[in-house]
């Protein structure tokens, strides 16, 4: 082994670990990123059943307030 190939051995040592590293963090950024989405899927299909629920309150006040004024 040549001195400048021990100096090349733990820096391609490192390389190769730091580059793993980054491929995890990749992988759980997408995960991450994957689980946010589905939060605001089901944010979006909670706020529609919310307003389709005040829709039909208001469609039966309405009705009962014209039911009150026509007896």
């Amino acid at each position: 082994m040549t001195p400048a190939s021990k100096h090349i051995t733990p820096l391609l040592i490192l390389l190769m670990m730091l580059s793993g590293c980054g491929a995890e963090t990749a992988g759980s950024a997408a995960i991450i990123a994957k689980q946010k989405q589905q939060e605001i899927e089901q944010a979006e299909k909670l706020k529609e059943s919310i307003q389709q629920q005040l829709d039909a309150a208001q469609a039966l006040e309405q009705k009962r307030l014209r039911e009150a004024e026509n007896p």
